[in-house]
């Protein structure tokens, strides 16, 4: 007899307790799936008894296959292949090689790069092979953690309901019956004190079978080694949460220890004082049982983007960065009438790079939506963020600053006043350079004007200022970012904002955060610029703060960047050097649990390396230097046509006269020792025979390069593309040194004495270095942590 028992796919994912997703990959997945009987309008058919069927024949043979979790959360959220295998080689390793806090695996991500999308996947794979329970352990802020629990109940939310998986806070977990302890179960844990307790008894005292499970302990953020050593007395010893996490894991019958970072130096922290192999210093990134890196995205924007590319006139990367004077940044602290009149908003001076940007935002924002719509598409909301100040007080001048430029440009915007029209219309031509160059189409300048009116005078600029955990969560949508109630929304915040909160699409970052250390992770934490953003967006966007905060976050990026790619690359076994110059100014191992990170610079193979920032000295102490270095490059023959080959000691000495005349009104700014260490240190480990200890010199003169670029930063490209390409051929095993002769004609910035700029361009071959001019950390003392300084890279 026929089968005319007609079933959908939510009667089939009933029938097999799954989800509806999870019927839709078996069609895809298995080629022996029923065939439908007929396609309705609300999807596909099928015989009820060819189901059963079906089911039965998988149920008795490979019933696993059918219901993996990852396979049917993969498919649900469109997971790429190089992701999924990602998430496949994580739980391999995980049950191949033993982890521990001490040799934990690691997951090396991005900053805002899609690491909790991958971990879940892990998680999920993990529980397809056999794990029973997770800890996700996350930073100490209940924001972050209820972001966090928010993020992992969406994804797991079918295989809840499905009563397969059950989520919980660790401070909200019920009194679960047997039947719902066979379920798989996830805790999000915050990495503080009180809630490792309730972690602990919740496994010890309150459900003791828990601890014959299989688990999983995620460390989400695990920057800098967060389950951490602390150091004290000359000893190294475990920090409170990790004895926690360690008392935990040492009463489990199974358990797997996963960190996921996006700060790689935390691959080259070791928990003992010596660390020298074999008596050299070069280190090897050893401490995790394993490292899978996880590719960034094809939407993923970082450091590259606004650092990196910064000097590439041919990039819209190069107009991103506005400074900010420190004496605004001071003056939006706190409320001062002698620096900061909020009646003449408008015109103060101490406000004024703040008011552009805000009505840089509104045109930005409003291009894009108009292009949205040219193109029939749903107009975006979108977010400026404002983070200079931790203090409350501080936050609520800069709101009633902020409040107080949109109420002036309202009235502006009403009158159709000079002033506003200028301001909109420098705002669109800045914008407009960058747009172009992304070769997007860009709106007429009254279509563009016609929308921010519209947008100041129907209060769609919402000003929200976020400094408490309460104000996070009223403010959290359900996916867990920062809800965006109107096209144009301002936050104005802390500490809250700096870590994990989501902000989509970021368009306007006015950053002033200036501690007494700056600290690799934090600052990398900050850069809420980074993620996922659409090319046209980036094109749009812009980034506000002072000099030297933008130069420390630049110098963190090269830091991480040398490290990840000397991972990566794997050469070298992903050594790294980490030296220093002794008082005898010999180059030494540093280790670098001992860095002092102010004064470490960063130095990547096959990059150039050059200064900016500088002036020259005057004419009268100068000009003997001068003559003394030309004489010297003249002798050695003929190095502007084609490189010469010279001794390394010749060409420090050529680099040190050509220091002389150099002086930095910014001392973060200068990196001559660094500059001398990588040419010296990056000649003399080279180990061709022959070119050991050798240089290659390339030379130009009659170069007129300005001080300032057009949008009045330092210029730092004093080369031109055919001497960068020729010096990067030669630069394989040994550096080249390039020293180019500029007029420095005082209309062009100078102070209208020639100088030879010095570029060192490294070897392609050589290993990553990290050059520390300071003292190193005395052992016992707690290791500091602040910014690195690397050199301009390219």
């Amino acid at each position: 007899m026929p089968d005319t028992t007609l079933i959908g796919l939510f009667e089939i994912a009933e029938m097999a307790n799954v989800s509806t997703s999870a019927v839709a990959n078996w069609r895809k997945r298995f080629p022996d799936f029923p065939a439908p009987l007929a396609e309705l309008k609300s999807g596909p058919v099928f015989g009820e008894g060819q189901i059963k069927l079906w089911l039965a024949k998988r149920g008795a043979s490979d019933s696993e296959a059918i219901e993996l979790f990852y396979d049917q959360l993969a498919s649900k959220r469109g997971d790429p292949p190089e992701l999924r295998d990602k998430v496949e080689e994580v739980v391999r390793k995980l049950q191949e090689q033993a982890t521990s806090r001490k040799r934990p695996g690691i997951l090396l991500g991005r900053v805002q790069g899609g690491k909790t999308k991958a971990f879940l996947g892990v998680i999920a794979r993990a529980f397809d092979r056999g794990y029973d329970a997770a800890i996700i352990l996350t930073k100490g802020t209940k924001s972050l953690a209820e972001q966090t629990l928010a993020r992992v109940k969406d994804d797991f939310h079918e295989f809840n309901l499905a009563d397969q998986i059950d989520v919980f806070d660790i401070f909200a977990v019920p009194d679960l019956t047997p039947y719902e302890l066979t379920r798989k179960l996830v805790f999000v844990v915050k990495k503080e004190d009180d809630n490792l307790k309730r972690l602990l008894s919740l496994f010890r005292d309150r459900y003791p079978v828990l601890k014959e499970k299989a688990v999983l302990i995620v460390d989400d953020e695990a920057d800098l080694a967060s389950v951490s050593f602390r150091r004290g007395g000359g000893l190294t010893s475990p920090g409170v949460i990790s004895q926690q996490v360690d008392q935990l894991r040492d009463s489990l019958t199974r358990s797997a220890f996963l960190q996921v970072t996006a700060t790689p130096y935390s691959l080259y922290l070791q928990p003992d004082d010596e660390v020298l192999i074999d008596g050299s210093s070069l280190f090897k990134p050893k401490r995790p049982a394993f490292t899978v890196l996880l590719p960034a995205h094809n939407k993923y924007v970082g450091g590259d983007e606004y650092f990196d590319k910064s000097s590439d006139p041919e990039s819209a990367a190069f107009y991103f960065f506005r400074e900010v004077p420190v004496a605004e940044r001071d003056a939006l602290k706190k409320e001062d009438g002698r620096r900061f009149q909020i009646g003449t908003v408008l015109s103060e001076k101490n406000g004024a790079v703040l008011r552009d940007a805000i009505a840089s935002f509104l045109v930005g924002g409003a291009v894009r939506r108009l292009q949205q719509r040219a193109a029939g598409q749903r107009p975006q909301k979108y977010s400026f963020l404002f983070h200079t100040e931790q203090s409350r007080s501080s936050h609520e001048w800069q709101q009633r600053v902020a409040t107080a430029i949109r109420g002036a440009l309202v009235d502006q915007a009403r009158e159709d006043s000079p002033l506003f029209d200028q301001l909109i219309r420098a705002a669109y031509n800045d914008l407009r350079r960058s747009v172009e160059l992304e070769g997007v189409a860009l709106p007429s300048v009254d279509a563009v004007k016609k929308a921010v009116v519209e947008s100041l005078e129907t209060g769609q600029l919402m000003i929200t200022k976020v400094n408490s955990d309460n104000d996070v969560k009223k403010l959290l949508a359900e996916d867990g970012q920062l809800r965006l109630r109107t096209p144009f929304n301002m936050f104005i915040g802390g500490q809250i904002l700096d870590r994990g909160i989501t902000i989509s699409n970021l368009i306007a970052f006015y950053y002033g955060r200036s501690p007494n250390r700056f600290q690799q992770d934090t600052v990398l934490q900050h850069s809420r610029m980074y993620g996922a953003r659409p090319a046209a967006d980036l094109a749009v966007t812009r980034f506000y703060a002072p000099q030297h905060v933008y130069q420390i976050m630049k110098r963190i990026h090269e830091f991480d960047a040398a490290l990840r790619e000397a991972f990566e690359s794997g050469a070298h076994e992903g050594g790294v050097y980490f030296i220093r110059k002794d008082p005898s100014s010999r180059l030494v191992p540093c280790s670098p649990n001992k860095l002092l990170f102010s004064d470490v610079v960063s130095i990547r193979p096959g990059r150039r390396l050059v200064l900016s920032g500088f002036e020259m000295v005057s004419r009268s102490s100068g000009c003997k230097r001068l003559k003394q270095l030309d004489d010297r490059i003249a002798r050695l023959g003929d190095s502007a046509t084609e490189p010469v080959l010279i001794d390394v000691d010749q060409a420090v000495a050529l680099v040190e006269i050509a220091y002389e005349n150099l002086e930095f009104p910014d001392s973060t700014d200068d990196d001559r020792k660094a500059h001398l260490a990588a040419l010296d240190h990056l000649s003399r480990t080279c180990k061709v025979p022959g070119l050991k200890g050798k240089v290659w010199l390339l030379t130009a003169t009659g170069r007129d390069v300005a001080r300032y670029r057009e949008e009045g930063r330092f210029s730092n490209a004093p080369d031109t593309k055919q001497q960068k390409d020729v010096a990067r051929t030669k630069a394989q095993e040994i550096p080249v040194l390039m020293l180019l002769r500029q007029k420095g004609d005082d209309a062009r910035g100078w102070r209208g004495l020639p100088f030879w700029w010095p570029v060192i361009v490294t070897p392609c071959s050589a290993a990553t270095m990290v050059f520390a001019s300071g003292e190193p950390v005395p052992p016992e003392t707690p290791t500091p942590r602040g910014p690195d300084r690397s050199l301009a890279t390219e």
